[in-house]
């Protein structure tokens, strides 16, 4: 019986730490949302929040490629400080199938400096973990 309570208190313990080592990454999102330039005009952005007390580096949003290669176009974002929303513009192309705010994949390390990335359905993985093995 002891040996089965030193197990639950080891898995407990290893989630609370998966948790800490997740938790500034949970809370940074990324999406594409229209808006009205001063001038009236629609444009197309991307919207990526950091909604933790610290900041995130070396921000990129990997961009599907319409000419369907392997290689994929990525926006460097860079840093984006804590508690703000950074806007950058999307490409125009992208502005004809637009309908509603919708996320994005972003990659990024956190303050820790531990790669992270989110995709569009918003499951936030290690960027090491997600990456397919080299062949």
């Amino acid at each position: 019986m002891g040996f089965v309570l030193l197990r639950r208190e080891q898995n407990r313990e290893a989630e609370r730490a998966e948790d800490e080592r997740r938790g500034q990454a949970a809370r940074i999102s990324a999406w594409v949302e229209a808006y009205r330039k001063p001038d009236g005009t629609r444009e197309l952005a991307f919207h990526i929040h950091n909604a933790s007390d610290m900041p995130i580096y070396e921000v990129e949003l990997p961009m599907p490629d319409a000419s369907s290669g392997d290689e994929r176009d990525v926006e460097f974002i860079g840093m984006v400080p804590p508690g703000q929303t950074i806007r950058r513009p999307a490409p125009v192309a992208w502005l004809r199938s637009y309908v509603n705010p919708e996320p994005i994949e972003i990659e990024f390390l956190d303050s820790a400096g531990r790669r992270w990335t989110r995709n569009e359905q918003g499951s936030l993985a290690s960027a090491v973990e997600s990456r397919p093995d080299p062949l």
